[in-house]
């Protein structure tokens, strides 16, 4: 993709801190190779529905603008937003290519996308915190037991050649960091292959990035902290 493609590129985010769908979002970009003009919007400020809503017609983050020419592409949902990046830098090898690993890691993605209900709402994403002792609600661990069996899974069929879930960092990884960080902060206990994923992760330089702007934020949700 072109140097002048790539300043056409807008993302609208949520807090580094606590937004994790916005963080899957910026590293699927980020892992695409490109770099786009970022939006943070604070959330759960006074006003920020609105603010959303003047970018995004979901009036939620994550967002991806693509100005190219007189054309304006929006993307608002993190998995779609993903699947734009694979199709617009195919060379960056966001999905498998063989058909069974790329079957496997979007099924993995759709079900980070659509549940671990409990783990969302009792371990939020807080990632300059630390509450070891928190989020041991109901159905919390059982939630915790399906990652860490769909990061075993992927890792024996196809994690040769990498770290990642799939030996190279795909879209399924960028869906799963959060969890990552979700896990650090509640001191979820994982096994010597689940840490070393979790290593390759949190060492990842765009996932340092992010986390070390998460740092620097001033702004605190109420509702994820303890």
């Amino acid at each position: 993709m072109s140097e002048t493609a790539d300043s056409q590129l807008t993302l609208i985010i949520g807090n580094k801190n606590y937004s994790s769908w916005s963080l899957r979002a910026w590293l699927a970009v980020r892992q695409a190779g490109l770099d786009a003009k970022e939006i943070l919007i604070p959330l759960d400020e006074p006003g920020y529905k609105s603010a959303i809503l003047k970018h995004s017609p979901s009036g939620r983050v994550p967002c991806l603008i693509h100005r190219t020419g007189d054309r304006e592409t929006k993307v608002w949902d993190s998995l779609a937003i993903g699947e734009y990046m694979a199709d617009l830098v195919p060379e960056a090898g966001l999905w498998p290519e063989d058909i069974g690993a790329r079957a496997l890691a979007r099924s993995a993605a759709a079900e980070m996308h659509s549940g671990f209900a409990a783990l969302r709402t009792h371990m939020p994403m807080n990632i300059r915190s630390s509450f070891p002792k928190e989020g041991r609600k109901p159905g919390v661990q059982e939630d915790i037991d399906r990652v860490r069996a769909i990061w075993r899974l992927c890792r024996s069929r196809h994690g040769e050649g990498g770290p990642f879930l799939f030996g190279r960092f795909t879209i399924a990884d960028a869906m799963y960091a959060p969890v990552v960080s979700r896990f650090r902060t509640f001191a979820v206990e994982l096994g010597a292959e689940e840490k070393a994923y979790c290593d390759a992760i949190w060492g990842l330089d765009s996932m340092r990035a992010w986390r070390d702007a998460a740092e620097d934020e001033p702004m605190v949700i109420d509702d994820a902290e303890f």
